[in-house]
Formats: structure tokens, sequence, C-alpha cells
């Protein structure tokens, strides 16, 4: 039974199953890609995942907070070695001490009051020592003395710290408005520093690999099943080709470089038929091209020339003429390549495509010779007798023929001649050419003509060389061809009929 059109042939169950894990192993590529763009922008955007806040435009105070995303610094900082700095994070605990012994005290207690002036002092020498300086982040400080003064309205960010938790403060100000602003803007500030530990080659601790061996492992696996069915499918590939040819999948593989896994991942994603790149490569792999095209056709062209000029005025060009002598190579009978070419050719054209051509022939002579007869042979006084028509036109359908039939039974006789080996005839050819560049070298040498021809070829192959460029650089740029190119139709059956003539 016929399958319908509408009917696609229906993939076997093996097909289906290896489709199934490649789109599995695609999908798990791309989770991998995401994950090693997260964990290569960590450490940048570590301020990011600690207060989960988006400052859109950095010179606006303009805070976009992101409660739901979780806070994943806890347990992320053990995977890239990051620990609590110390003299922050007892600024920060100093703190939340304060905190709790005023709630528990009242503001005003002696203890509280203790606490807030050994604030005050831990706040100078935060100043002073600047521990942001250690993870790169020396302009944090800044930002907290800047938010200090503002707040205090002065100078000095070591007295505006004295004077927000001093008790003339804080009896006019409500504690809790207070409190607000260093939890708000002074603390997270504070708990951006951090101090990260190195390993015995004194590079920073980065424990990522844990995580990425298992997904290598994966891709390892998978490369090794790909190249086995790329092997049962051409048995004659060598294991060492079949793994070659997924040179694409290396960068999943290494551990450096891994943003460079966008290739293979690309790759993977399209071949499972998850995502739709032809049009995208399309586009790119047609603005390339038109862009290298001409670049080449460029150099390309140079190139001859330069050739071609550096031939012409040689001085040695004589000798290259006489070299035409003997630059037939010779195949195992001894002919010579172009003799035995002709000797196949001639008979064929001589034979067999001149008589196929005889009815077009005899057309074409005699509607000549009628024409020449019209206007010389008869005069015009008699070809107003009866008869003088019929018997001009069956004269040069006479003459015609004749002639043409002569000269294709002379055409079948030379086909003949030279279509049989004839060692003389071959002999006194080579003899012919080889003597007709030896005497056209020997003209050279001996006359005048050769250095003015060289000039004169010399200085014809440069203004080509210039206008040939000069046109290349005039024609329309890259975008006019691509769009040129869209316009075009290439279905035969869009074309617009031809004009009639």
């Amino acid at each position: 039974m016929v399958r319908p059109r509408w009917q696609g042939v229906r993939p076997s169950a093996a097909r289906r199953f290896w489709l199934g894990w490649d789109r599995v192993i695609a999908t798990i590529a791309a989770l991998n890609l995401a994950w090693v763009l997260f964990d290569v922008t960590y450490v940048p955007l570590r301020n990011f995942w600690l207060q989960r806040t988006l400052f859109p435009l950095p010179s606006i105070n303009l805070a976009i907070p992101l409660p739901w995303l979780p806070d994943i610094t806890p347990a992320y900082d053990k995977v890239k070695g990051i620990e609590p700095q110390r003299d922050t994070q007892s600024y920060i605990d100093h703190f939340r001490r304060l905190e709790t012994a005023a709630a528990t005290q009242g503001i005003d207690s002696q203890e509280v009051r203790q606490l807030r002036l050994e604030m005050v002092v831990r706040n100078s020498q935060l100043i002073d020592e600047n521990p942001f300086v250690s993870s790169g982040k020396a302009s944090t400080l800044e930002k907290l003395k800047n938010r200090l003064r503002s707040r205090a309205g002065m100078d000095s960010a070591k007295q505006a710290a004295a004077h927000l938790l001093g008790d003339d403060h804080l009896s006019e100000q409500n504690w809790e408005e207070e409190r607000r602003f260093w939890n708000k803007s002074i603390l997270p500030l504070a708990a951006t520093n951090y101090w990260r530990g190195t390993d015995e080659n004194g590079q920073a601790i980065d424990r990522s690999w844990q995580i990425d061996t298992p997904f290598q492992i994966l891709f390892l696996l998978d490369i090794l099943i790909r190249s086995f069915r790329l092997k049962r499918r051409y048995p004659g590939i060598t294991w060492r080709d079949a793994l070659l040819r997924r040179w694409i999948d290396l960068p999943l593989l290494i551990p450096f470089w891994r943003l460079l896994r966008i290739i293979p991942v690309t790759e993977r994603l399209s071949n499972a038929g998850l995502i739709q790149l032809e049009p995208l490569r399309a586009v790119i792999s047609r603005g390339v091209v038109a862009v290298l095209a001409i670049e080449l056709f460029e150099v390309i062209t140079l190139r001859i020339l330069d050739t071609v000029q550096d031939v012409v005025r040689s001085p040695r060009l004589p000798e290259k003429i006489r070299r035409l002598c003997t630059h037939q190579s010779v195949v195992e009978e001894g002919e010579p390549e172009l003799a035995e070419l002709l000797r196949l050719w001639l008979p064929l054209i001589l034979i067999q495509v001149g008589p196929a051509l005889r009815p077009q022939l005899v057309a074409l002579v005699g509607h000549v010779l009628r024409r020449n007869l019209e206007e010389a042979a008869i005069p015009g006084a008699l070809r107003t007798l009866p008869g003088v028509d019929s018997a001009e036109q069956k004269l040069s359908q006479t003459l015609s023929a004749g002639l043409v039939d002569s000269l294709l039974n002379l055409s079948r006789n030379a086909g003949d001649r030279l279509g049989q080996k004839d060692p003389v005839l071959e002999s006194l050819g080579v003899e012919t050419a080889d003597r007709f560049w030896e005497e056209l070298a020997h003209k050279l040498e001996t006359g005048a003509v050769l250095e003015r021809s060289q000039e004169l070829i010399a200085v014809f192959l440069e203004d080509l060389k210039r206008s040939s460029m000069s046109q290349l650089r005039l024609q329309k740029d890259v975008d006019e061809l691509i769009t040129e190119l869209d316009g075009l139709n290439f279905s035969s059956e869009a074309l617009p009929p031809k004009p009639q003539a």
C-alpha cells in the first residue's frame, strides 16, 4: 500500500530513543551552561545575591528589592572559599549586641551607653584600617562614610558616628528610626566585605570543580556514545577520526574557558530540535560570505595580475617560452596528452556533430546564396518574368546542398584520418609546434621587440589592476548586496515572463 503524501515516515524505536537521549543531554548541557554563567559571575555579583536588591541606575538612589530570591550566599560562599571578614563581622556583631541590650534595658542604660561608646570606637577603627581593601571593595568604605556624613550633616565620618550614637542625638531622635538607618544603610555595606582563602598554589580557593565533575563525566560518556554511533553507521571510519568529529564538544570537558561551552550547547540544542537557529545562521553566514567574497576576490585578482606582471617583466621570458616546447607530459604509451586529446575530439566534431547540422547548414548557405543572387546575379527587369523566383530558389538550394555535402564529406574523410593513429602526423604536428615556440623565443632574444613589449604589457596590466580595484571599491556595499540578494527570487515558477521581441 502506498503511503499517503501527508503522512511522514515514522521514525524507528531506536531513532526515537536516541533523539530523546540527545534532547536530555542537550537540556542538561544548557543547565550546566546556566550554572557556569552563575559561577563565573558569582564573586563580582555577590553584593546582589547577598542583598537581593537591584540597582538599575547606580547614579540614582533607586533600589528594587527582590525578596522572593533565596539567600544562597551562606551555601555558595563555601564553594568559593569565602568567609566573613573578621573586622567587619565584629563590627556587625557588636551592633547586634547593642540592639539586643537596648531592647531589654533601654537606650539610656549604663551598659547600652558603654556599648554605644564601643561602637563609635569600632567605627573609627574601621575607617582607619579600611578592611575592605583585601576584597577589592575600597569604594564601599567611601559609601559608608558618605552615608554617615549625610545622616549627621557633618564633614567627618568619625564625628558623624559619634553624634548619631551620642546621648544628645538619641534623646532628640527616636532610637527605632536610628536603628533602621544602621540596619538599612550601614550594616549591609559592612556585610558585603569578605575574606577569601588561597590554596597551596596561591590561587583563590574555588571548589566549583566538585559540582562540574559529574557533568563532565556525563558529557564524556555522551561523546563516547556519539562516537560509537558514528562508528557503527560508518564502519570504515577509525575510532580516532570518530572522536575527532566531536571536537566541538571539547569545551564541555576542559575546566577553564568554560564560557566557550555556549558553542557545543547551542549546537546540541539545535541538532536536538529544541531551538531553531537556521534563520540566524543563514543571515550571519550570508553577511560573512559577502564580506569575505569581496576581499577574497580583490586579493586573488591582485595576486594574479602581479604574477603575470612578474612573468612579463622577467628577462628570462624567451627561455620560459622555449620551455613550452616540452611542457606536455607523456602518457604510458608515449603519446603527448594534447595530441591524444585532439585525436579524440576532432573526429567527434567532424564525423558526428558536423553531419547532424546538415539541415541547418543547408538552410543557412542557401539563404546566403539566394540573397547574393537577388542582389547581383539577376537583373531587376528579368525578375518580372514568371518562374524566375522558383528557379532562383531551386538553384540556391541545389548549390547550398552540394556545397554543404562536399564540406561534410571532406570533414568525414579528415575525421577518419585523424581518428586513425598516424605516427608521422603526430610527429610532424609536435615538430611544428616546437619549431614555432623556438622561433618565437629566438626572435624575441635577437630583436628589439622584447623590451618594448614587456613595457607595454606591464603598463597595460598595471592600468587593468588599478581600474579593476577601483571598480571593486565603487561597487555596492555589503548591506546593499544582501538587500539585493533578498530581493531576488530563484524560483523558476515566480520568474516574470520575458517580453516579446
